[in-house]
């Protein structure tokens, strides 16, 4: 799962999730746009069926599932999301995909160490964000839950916390880059 605002989804979301299928083993990604992400101001965010939309065209991939969850399941926190979405399905693995920006801000979160308590948490390198996010609190919090890069393909079976920092591609895209290019004109 990998979940966000997707204002807008871009190319980066994409390469990510085909990464992830592929280095972890995985059947399939669900993007969980969010509604309204409860850190980010609601200023200059797109309505949701227009950051659906967008998404359901940069995604373009069979196994790569776009959708509305948080709104399905009256959900407003990832924590709460995933134990709703664990009820709904107890024998599925989920593994939750984020880049390493919000390893570093995951703190902020609700119940963020809950995340990590019920699903294996997968980390993608982000230009500028790497370093940084592994020296963070959360990194710090379960440095003995590591998983190496040699043992990511089995994540999902790993009892948790069980989390993996994966030295994937860069993708220059930025979310932020493109709203401001957009605001520009360009």
């Amino acid at each position: 799962m990998l979940g966000g605002s997707f204002n807008p989804a871009h190319a980066g979301h994409r390469h990510i999730s085909l990464f992830a299928l592929k280095a972890l083993g995985l059947d399939r990604v669900w993007w969980m746009v969010s509604p309204q992400n409860p850190l980010k101001s609601a200023a200059g965010m797109a309505s949701l069926p227009e950051r659906l939309a967008e998404a359901r065209a940069v995604a373009a991939h069979p196994r790569i599932e776009v959708t509305a969850l948080e709104t399905a399941l009256g959900t407003r926190f990832t924590a709460d999301t995933l134990a709703k979405l664990q009820l709904r399905f107890p024998k599925t693995r989920f593994v939750w995909l984020m880049g390493a920006d919000n390893l570093r801000q995951i703190p902020r979160w609700k119940l963020w160490t809950r995340i990590f308590d019920s699903v294996a948490v997968a980390v993608f390198a982000r230009p500028t964000y790497s370093l940084n996010a592994l020296s963070g609190k959360a990194a710090q919090r379960f440095t003995r839950r590591r998983v190496s890069v040699s043992g990511v393909k089995g994540l999902a079976r790993r009892r948790r916390p069980a989390w993996a920092f994966l030295r994937n591609p860069l993708h220059p895209a930025s979310a932020t880059a493109i709203r401001q290019a957009r605001a520009a004109g360009s």
